[in-house]
């Protein structure tokens, strides 16, 4: 007798999510020290984290044996006051994934429907079939998500449509007139969720903090594990109106941000510098990768965040052959992109030698 048979059946459907391969298992896989490892699998800051939150992580850890604050009250003011908004307009979350957890907490059952593009971050599937929900899944001509079609997708069923933007994994970005216009043809029992984990990379993105401001259906989800460098922490938030972001408050576990992730994300919030080294060092990888693909004829989606999609052929082998010689990227099958990989811009010393590795398994 199977256990399985008494699990919820949506379970028993799921495919876990497979996150990038860690440093420390290839390490003992290949017999190496991480140091030798260059991981460009997961679209992690090559710089580290930001020096300020390293010194408050630092002090915060002599109050390591009391609770934290359970409602977040400085690091949601922080937020709030970044984007001139109340506290009431932030929720926070262990990463901004458990976000999407909680609007699909809040809004998905057997009945309700969850709208995404083809190649949107595959957490939001994985979400949708684990609360028994029907997965709308949109077609992106170009790898850019096509609103007009998304918007057109909507039934009275649909209760979540997730736009990410920019991207993950192609980094494309949607601009502002086609925003404007699904948010025109958006209907009350429809919410819009706006998945901007890179939003601080590209120069100039489309403003979706208007519609929360206007006490619209939207949510954007924003994170401290990307330009912040604080990924390991598992700190993200959801901005949405009042109305919105009470419910989610409600579906949210108690002490969800450990308090040594908020002191860390309320100091990384103001190290401007930091942030602006950060977006440097990724236009210079960006613009090194980009000419070098050109040069080689490889195939390549031009990217608005910290990461590019570059088609190889057979990317499940050329993530294997570069395991082999200590370079780490992402291949692309469970997106349906099988002749494709995806490279996280590092340092220019990690950069020059994912290119090394790669231009030899190419040849081989």
């Amino acid at each position: 007798m199977s256990l399985a048979q008494y699990a919820n059946r949506f379970v028993c459907d799921l495919v876990a999510y497979e996150p990038g391969k860690p440093i420390d298992e290839t390490a003992r896989e290949l017999g190496l020290e991480p140091s030798q490892i260059v991981k460009v699998a997961s679209n992690e800051n090559p710089l580290g984290p930001s020096p300020l939150a390293v010194t408050a992580m630092q002090k915060s850890l002599a109050d390591s044996h009391i609770y934290p604050d359970g409602g977040g009250y400085q690091l949601r003011n922080a937020v709030a006051e970044s984007l001139g908004l109340t506290r009431d307009h932030v929720v926070l979350g262990n990463g901004s994934n458990e976000i999407i957890e909680l609007l699909c907490h809040t809004f998905l059952n057997r009945d309700a429907e969850l709208i995404a593009a083809k190649h949107a971050f595959v957490v939001y599937k994985l979400m949708a079939t684990l609360f028994g929900a029907k997965y709308i899944e949109v077609p992106d001509p170009g790898f850019v998500h096509d609103l007009d079609a998304m918007a057109a997708a909507i039934t009275p069923d649909t209760r979540l449509v997730f736009i990410a933007n920019p991207n993950n994994p192609t980094g494309t970005m949607v601009g502002q007139e086609a925003i404007d216009r699904f948010m025109d043809q958006l209907p009350e029992h429809v919410i819009a969720v706006f998945d901007e984990a890179y939003f601080e990379f590209p120069d100039s993105p489309p403003d979706t903090l208007k519609y929360v401001r206007e006490g619209r259906n939207a949510c954007i989800l924003r994170t401290f594990s990307k330009i912040h460098g604080l990924a390991a922490l598992r700190v993200g938030y959801g901005i949405a109106p009042p109305h919105l972001a009470g419910l989610l408050q409600k579906a949210r576990q108690p002490f969800n941000v450990n308090a040594i992730a908020q002191a860390g994300a309320v100091a990384a919030l103001a190290d401007h510098a930091h942030m602006a080294q950060t977006k440097n060092v990724n236009a210079v990888g960006m613009a090194f990768y980009e000419k070098a693909f050109t040069e080689r004829s490889l195939e390549f989606v031009p990217s608005h965040a910290n990461f590019l999609l570059v088609k190889t052929g057979d990317g499940d082998r050329v993530f294997r052959d570069m395991l082999k010689q200590g370079v780490i990227v992402r291949a692309m099958s469970s997106y349906k992109l099988p002749d494709w990989v995806r490279i996280s811009i590092g340092t220019m010393e990690q950069n020059r030698r994912c290119l090394e590795v790669l231009d030899a398994v190419l040849a081989s």
